[in-house]
């Protein structure tokens, strides 16, 4: 199983020491959004420490319920890049309601760990209740 995959399960678990285990010290990681207001200047790290200040940002102002992974679909390329298709349902405290959101993830692992990480916010839709 790809690294990213493990990780993006463990960011669903809550799992810090996992994610630890899976990330590389000096992480390099971005999170960006297609055609969004939402400011995510924030959401970018340069190494582990940096990692741990992010997730606790995002556990209060993006994800205070946690998330549950609806699809997690990678392709394996070369040289230990990969490509994921994540989609994922969320309380998502920006908009104060569930949410569906789909992302690409563009990552790389060396040596087992996870060492650079960019992730496209492409949709987020309002779940409608029902």
């Amino acid at each position: 199983m790809p690294v990213i995959d493990e990780l993006m399960r463990a960011f669903e678990r809550g799992d810090l020491a996992q994610m630890n285990a899976l990330t590389s010290d000096d992480l390099d990681l971005r999170i960006d959004h297609y055609r969004d207001e939402t400011d995510v200047a924030w959401q970018r790290c340069a190494n582990r420490g940096e990692l741990h200040a992010l997730l606790g940002r995002l556990a209060t102002e993006v994800f205070p319920k946690g998330t549950h992974i609806l699809s997690l679909e990678t392709e394996e390329l070369i040289g230990g890049w990969t490509m994921t298709a994540l989609r994922q349902r969320f309380f998502y405290a920006v908009r104060g309601r569930e949410v569906v959101s789909q992302t690409w993830i563009i990552a790389h692992e060396s040596y087992g760990r996870c060492d650079y990480f960019r992730e496209t916010v492409a949709t987020i839709e309002d779940v409608q209740a029902g």
